[in-house]
């Protein structure tokens, strides 16, 4: 089998993302030397890489934090946000949980934000703004799974760790033609690419895995001519990568019904906003009123039971539908005016695209608006 490890630390060296919070490949400039990290320099917005200054963990924390189930391109421009409010761990951890998550709307996956702040508060005041430089370190911050741990420690301290993602598990996949279906085949998908991590630029080479899997070796229609390592790879050679890796059938999602309240004050047309609870889905964000959300449509008297106020609640024609990783929701709306200035967190129409909202109620109150407007 060719040199796997040196052909793809070859192809990273031409071929790397520029992405900005990534340093440029760090090639070895004499045996026993240290090797060299970058310079951040600003091009079109986004924030690049030049030879000069070391890594910093902060920016790969944050960044594989922001990328756990999210696209690279969407991340991007929540990163560059991130770092230019808050350029330090420090900053970070002194940040109002309110302002953190209102930066993070949009992003999903709301967990995530809690867990980022946690972890900057305890990085800050119990460590001194030092990361831990281990995976077993890393793993023990508030939100760093196995994967982030390991991704973090390669390529932030260019420790020897897999870190295996689902790029990662299709490369594999293909590499060494497993055919047996996900999830069953992880951890011999893990393995694999565990003994390929090398001594020499670990950061680099996890780094090169991943941009393999983004770029070259993708879902559909992989560019196997432009692959480093086509000449061992069997999917390639079977003539089907598209194949790998099997995934074994995945459970329909159910849909979940839910009312929200679309209430606005009459002397401004302000709009009633509330917070959600600290735990559970979307929690610690902000959302427009609303009942539950269960396996059944409501009734409209059983909904008013959870209006903010009594009221002529009027229905919004058409329903708002998102779907989240477990299950599909739809949402219907009813809307109503209110001469009582009741407690609570009131916001001007426009605005609503500051409000820190999560992308399902910017769904609720596009479609309120509409409707208000078309009526």
């Amino acid at each position: 089998m060719p040199n796997l490890v040196a052909d793809l630390l070859a192809w990273y060296d031409r071929h790397a993302r520029r992405l900005p919070w990534r340093v440029a490949p760090r090639r070895e400039h004499a045996e026993g030397m240290t090797r060299v990290a970058p310079r951040r320099e600003h091009a079109e917005g986004v924030t690049r890489a030049l030879p000069g200054e070391p890594v910093d963990p902060y920016r790969v924390w944050l960044s594989e934090i922001m990328l756990q189930q999210t696209r690279v391109a969407a991340v991007i421009p929540y990163f560059e946000k991130f770092v230019a409010r808050w350029p330090s761990v420090h900053d970070l951890a002194r940040a109002p949980q309110e302002d953190v998550m209102a930066a993070w709307a949009g992003l999903g996956y709301y967990a995530r934000a809690r867990n980022l702040h946690r972890c900057a508060q305890m990085v800050s005041a119990t460590l001194g703004g030092v990361f831990p430089d281990t995976e077993a370190g890393l793993a023990e911050l508030p939100g760093v799974g196995g994967y982030t741990a390991a991704a973090i420690a390669s390529i932030a301290f260019d420790r020897s760790a897999a870190a295996v993602d689902g790029n990662v598990e299709r490369v594999m996949a293909r590499l060494y033609g497993i055919a047996e279906p996900l999830p069953k085949s992880k951890n011999q998908l893990r393995a694999l690419a565990r003994a390929l991590v090398p001594d020499a630029r670990p950061g680099d080479y996890a780094q090169a895995v991943m941009d393999l899997g983004a770029t070259v070796c993708t879902p559909a229609k992989p560019v196997c001519g432009l692959c480093p390592w086509n000449a061992a790879c069997i999917a390639h050679h079977d003539g089907d990568p598209e194949s790998l890796p099997a995934r074994a059938a995945k459970k329909e999602r159910p849909t979940r019904h839910g009312v929200a309240f679309w209430l606005e004050r009459a002397s401004d047309g302000a709009v009633l906003l509330r917070r959600r609870p600290q735990e559970g889905l979307l929690g610690g964000m902000v959302e427009v009123p609303g009942t539950p959300w269960r396996d059944t449509p409501w009734s409209r008297d059983e909904a008013l039971e959870h209006a903010p106020v009594a009221g002529e609640w009027r229905p919004v024609r058409g329903d708002v539908r998102h779907t989240f990783t477990h299950f599909h929701l739809t949402l219907s709306v009813v809307a109503a005016r209110t001469a009582d200035d009741i407690d609570g967190q009131w916001c001007a129409r426009q605005d609503i695209a500051e409000a820190g909202l999560p992308s399902l109620m910017r769904k609720v109150a596009k479609h309120a608006i509409k409707a208000r407007q078309d009526a």
